[in-house]
């Protein structure tokens, strides 16, 4: 079955449970904002955010009443991931700032450009892990004490290191993906893994892969800055 969601495309990628804040600016995206905030109370004001594949998620000039996608041909990831509105400021030139949160998974099946100034699609929700999970447990204990070594190579100060950290492995597997500095396509890969076990051996091995560089940077040394200058004076 399958349901048909408002889309925005980012260079970006949403995992359930994390904040997206955004300011909304092209007009298209104004309706979008306006479509969600018509809807009844209690309804469900939510977009579908996918990262892009190629091409620009800025239009180019055109007809206000129809403006065109972007940059030429714009091509989708497969699998992104709802947005929530949560708060909607509306600024003095018609725009607005939204906060949005990350709700649930899904598949685009096939993606429409003509139904609405926005793009739509048509989208099937995709499985949750749910229930009690020794395996993930287990890999969650693991991944949580390799993300903090991690963050130890990146954060100066030790007190960043230690705030708490999720012991949902779910949670948890959405926060790390979200948060290590990965790439836009190792993102894509993790948000697109079905169970939360398989989620955290993905990322045990990007972490043990970031780490190895960083302390390998860690290691030159002298600075960078020095190896690109010129030599200094004797």
């Amino acid at each position: 079955m399958t349901v048909r969601l408002p889309v925005f495309p980012l260079g970006t990628v949403l995992f359930p449970g994390l904040v997206l804040p955004l300011h909304i600016f092209e007009e298209r995206y104004r309706e979008l904002v306006r479509h969600l905030l018509a809807r009844p109370e209690g309804a469900p004001r939510e977009f579908g955010v996918v990262a892009i594949r190629a091409g620009w998620e800025v239009a180019a000039a055109g007809p206000p009443e129809r403006p065109g996608l972007g940059g030429g041909e714009v091509t989708l990831h497969e699998v992104g991931c709802t947005a929530e509105l949560r708060q909607v400021t509306e600024l003095d030139d018609g725009g607005f700032d939204i906060v949005t949160v990350g709700r649930r998974r899904f598949r685009v099946v096939e993606v429409d450009d003509s139904a609405a100034p926005y793009l739509t699609a048509e989208v099937e929700w995709l499985p949750e892990s749910t229930g009690p999970d020794e395996v993930a447990d287990l890999l969650a204990a693991r991944v949580i004490s390799v993300f903090r070594q991690y963050l130890g190579l990146i954060r100066p100060d030790p007190e960043e290191v230690s705030e708490q950290l999720p012991e949902d492995p779910t949670v948890l597997s959405h926060l790390v993906a979200a948060t290590a500095a990965l790439t836009v396509a190792d993102r894509q890969r993790l948000l697109a893994v079905d169970d939360t076990a398989g989620r955290l051996r993905a990322e045990l091995r990007l972490l043990n892969r970031e780490a190895a560089l960083l302390r390998q940077v860690r290691a030159v040394p002298v600075p960078l800055t020095e190896l690109a200058g010129p030599p200094a004076p004797n």
